[in-house]
């Protein structure tokens, strides 16, 4: 019989790559000692073994096969150059979806922290990319500043040459990158103006990987150990929400600060290397990152940030997942009381591994150390506002499953009639416009500790910023300032405040907090006891954490009714 093509071989590899135990294990070894004897002639081929190799890596069935796969993956590099000197078309590792693998290298456009962060923590790899440049008005704007005389040439030459002025600026042998972040971190601004002033530079950067440990390829946590898999994964049906958050907590650790710089920068390199950036990520605190042992291999990691970088009212927390020493997905969560919108984004590569149970776990531990009982999913991770993505994988079904239900009633009932359909018809599949608009509102999960079922079904933080802007348009002319300066004086007297000596930070969440307060009825008429609570709550948000924070809000009976009414355009009582 004629040896198994390529292809052949990668279909084999991903029917066999789930564990199941028994002879398939036998066969995995086998077709995987078959494909790793081939010489791959495309890209995208090349790119397949990669994604099957880190799946077996994070999810690996026995010590023999780790062995084999992690040899494999280490080596990886030499197949790449051997594609590249086989002259093929390379343009595959450029993709998002395919970008990462050892020994290629791709170009993206970053904000400024982010090309901040490469510039230092990968200086000879990195590099800014002037072919076919187009953000060359802005750049008249912002050269002048680090170029003497530049305007000499700028505002009379249309095809002024700005790269020969950098080359002449520029110390020897420093590259225009590293020259261009020195300027920036010289000038006599904060990191966020320097931020307004980079970005629309839109300036390309280059990152050749080589053999990088930022690589997806090489990139490990070393895990304490190994977790092997000689049965089927779990799978959605053997998830019980309800059960997971009953459960005992998980085992925590509080990492040192070193420790959390490292994880850090790990998760900047896993973000960057796919294109990303996240804002927990780029702005992460070091000192509060909490590792969370979840079991089977599974590391949780969640932080919060600074305080100069919080969001005004929300609580916010990142984190990283890490399965038997890979980097698997990431996640956010975004708190008020006891409700938190909570998002997880498992990497293409593993998500046909146990999806569920780590969004189970991770529900756990936000409920452990944030005291969340109600689950909110935004529209766009169900597939909403333009994620194709989410509609081809029917993640609406994949929360739907798990226990969350639609908040509005359209939706409640469109759900009831679709899932008739599906128990009366075996073949049966929700069509792409029926998800899309399944996908157009949030949908909850409640946990059996939460106080009043439904009671978050209407609401959405943004009702409250815009109830602030049509205040604003109404008795201030849209003027931000007076606006803020006005609801900052009103509170400061409703709390009885005048005295209360408040450090910068504690003033900022103050005056954010008093925008909103401003629109409580009968403010003033709060119990002494409301008013200092309140005010205490203002100074935790600007806290050295913000779990602080959330606890003292959930213990406000009265906020919580305030904020729950605005939130959902509805009469406070």
């Amino acid at each position: 019989m004629p040896a198994p093509s390529i292809e052949q071989l990668l279909d084999r590899l991903d029917e066999l790559k789930r564990p199941a135990g028994g002879t398939r294990r036998a066969r995995l070894a086998s077709v995987l000692r078959q494909a790793a004897r081939r010489r791959f002639t495309d890209a995208w081929s090349l790119v397949r073994f990669h994604e099957t190799l880190l799946y077996l890596r994070a999810y690996p069935q026995s010590a023999s096969l780790l062995e084999d796969t992690e040899k494999l993956l280490n080596s990886f590099s030499q197949r790449v150059e051997r594609l590249r000197a086989d002259g093929a078309d390379m343009s595959a590792f450029e993709y998002s979806d395919a970008s990462g693998i050892a020994a290629t290298g791709f170009s993206a456009v970053f904000g400024y922290d982010i090309t901040r962060w490469l510039a230092r923590a990968h200086a000879s790899r990195v590099r800014l990319v002037w072919d076919d440049y187009e953000g060359h008005a802005h750049l008249n704007l912002v050269w002048p500043k680090f170029l003497p005389l530049f305007e000499e040439d700028a505002y009379v030459d249309a095809h002024v040459s700005f790269l020969a002025w950098v080359r002449a600026a520029k110390r020897r042998r420093e590259s225009e990158l590293s020259w261009l972040m020195r300027q920036f971190e010289r000038l006599p601004i904060d990191d966020k103006a320097r931020a307004e002033m980079f970005e629309p530079l839109r300036l390309w950067v280059r990152w050749e990987l080589g053999d990088s440990k930022a690589t997806r390829t090489l990139m490990r946590r070393p895990p304490r150990r190994i977790f092997y898999h000689d049965a089927p994964l779990l799978s959605r049906r053997d998830v019980s929400l309800e059960r997971e958050l009953d459960a005992p907590p998980l085992p925590l650790e509080r990492l040192s600060r070193a420790a959390g710089e490292q994880l850090l920068g790990m998760g900047r390199d896993t973000m960057a290397v796919r294109f990303r950036e996240l804002h927990g990520f780029t702005h992460g605190d070091p000192a509060r990152v909490v590792r969370a042992e979840a079991g089977r291999g599974l590391e949780i990691f969640l932080w919060g940030v600074a305080g100069a970088r919080r969001l005004p009212l929300l609580g916010y927390h990142a984190g990283i997942f890490f399965k038997n020493g890979v980097p698997m997905g990431y996640h956010e969560g975004l708190s008020l009381f006891e409700r938190v919108e909570i998002g997880l984004n498992l990497f293409y590569t593993f998500r046909d591994g146990e999806s569920a149970w780590a969004y189970a776990r991770l529900m756990r531990l936000y409920k452990q150390l944030l005291g969340a009982d109600t689950f909110s999913i935004d529209p766009y991770q169900l597939g909403g506002s333009g994620n194709e993505e989410g509609i081809e994988s029917g993640a609406f079904w994949f929360y739907r499953k798990l226990g969350f239900r639609p908040v509005r009633a359209e939706l409640a009932r469109l759900v009831a009639t679709e899932e008739r359909k599906i128990a009366a018809r075996e073949n049966y599949r929700t069509s792409p416009r029926t998800l899309r608009r399944l996908a157009s509102g949030h949908v909850v999960y409640e946990s059996r500790d939460a106080a009043t079922p439904g009671e978050w079904d209407g609401f959405q933080v943004r009702n409250l910023g815009l109830a602030v802007n049509r205040r604003m348009a109404r008795e201030f002319d849209g003027d931000a300032r007076k606006i803020r300066d006005a609801s900052l004086a009103e509170v400061t007297r409703a709390l009885d405040a005048r005295g209360a000596k408040l450090n910068a930070a504690e003033r900022r969440a103050f005056s954010n907090f008093a925008l909103v307060l401003a629109l409580v009825p009968g403010l003033a008429r709060w119990t002494g006891v409301e008013k200092r609570d309140a005010l205490r709550i203002m100074r935790a948000k600007a806290g050295a954490d913000e779990t602080r924070y959330l606890r003292l809000l959930r213990r406000h009976a009265r906020l919580r009714r305030a904020i729950i009414a605005l939130g959902t355009n509805s009469r406070i009582e």
